[in-house]
């Protein structure tokens, strides 16, 4: 087939199957005589090369999907990022990223790299993630790829979204119990906006708690106060960094004159967070 043969319903026609650009299309059909098959392997290769070439380009920008399972007993977060605030604005990039949470959320994988191995339905195609994600690269013109991938699991799990897709929370309760969806939402929205590196003191890692208590020893001799006073002093104020930084003992945000421990339980006895995970864009 020559150039002149190659019409514009045989380019609308590849535009339909690939998603790229029409003068993309033309060039495919014409470098391969018109051969559709072959076009859209040019094109694959096109976006190929065109994330190779991005790969030293920074890709702070994108979104954060959190997502659960039918069940409510399994959530993901996944982190994609692109170039530009503009692409992550774009309904299609926030669909394709949404596609990805939901095959995290269905086929349970391991890892990043065991999620790009997934198949997803694409024009009309099932690829893997990882060639789709090359395939928008080579469409966009933009570095893209998934940066994180966090699962949560428990008797009742609750997604958060915050910001636009810039923020996303996952908080496994105790149990499922009337309530717990709202319940979960505000506990999510707590860890939002006050970041708490742990669901309780005992989540801690030994190394923040020497970390935070020689913090403290340092500012109380530098206040000049007795050395048999320090240790004393420093456990007050590790309990006060417990408080400020552990989800249960943080003040609720809500109502300040509850702990979160304290809010969980006037929605069911014992009721309680097992795990959290929060993702912040580019953080």
């Amino acid at each position: 087939m020559s150039t002149l043969q190659i019409t514009a319903s045989d380019v609308n026609k590849l535009r339909q199957q690939t998603g790229a650009g029409m003068m993309d299309c033309k060039k495919a059909l014409t470098e391969t005589n018109g051969d559709f098959e072959a076009a859209i392997d040019y094109l694959r290769k096109k976006g190929a090369k065109v994330a190779a070439s991005r790969q030293d380009r920074e890709s702070n920008e994108g979104v954060v999907i959190a997502r659960t399972s039918e069940d409510g007993k399994r959530g993901v977060i996944i982190e994609l990022n692109c170039e530009t605030d503009f692409v992550a604005k774009n309904a299609e990039f926030i669909a394709f990223a949404n596609e990805i949470a939901n095959a995290a959320v269905e086929n349970k994988p391991a890892d990043i790299e065991s999620l790009g191995q997934l198949s997803i339905d694409v024009e009309s195609s099932r690829v893997t993630i990882a060639d789709a994600i090359t395939d928008k690269t080579g469409k966009i013109g933009e570095k893209i790829g998934v940066s994180k991938y966090e699962v949560v699991e428990g008797e009742k799990v609750v997604a958060y979204i915050h910001g636009n897709f810039r923020l996303g929370v996952l908080v496994a309760l105790s149990a499922n119990v009337a309530g717990a969806d709202e319940a979960g939402k505000d506990v999510a929205m707590q860890i939002a906006a006050m970041n708490p590196i742990a669901v309780d003191k005992d989540g801690v890692d030994a190394s923040t708690i020497e970390r935070e208590l020689e913090i403290a020893k340092d500012q109380i001799r530098a206040e000049g106060k007795p050395e048999e006073m320090v240790e004393k002093i420093a456990a007050g104020k590790l309990n006060k960094f417990y408080k400020d930084s552990t989800l249960l003992n943080q003040e609720f945000v809500k109502d300040s004159s509850k702990t979160v421990a304290q809010f969980l339980g006037t929605i069911d006895k014992g009721l309680t967070v097992t795990a959290f995970k929060r993702v912040a864009l580019g953080a």
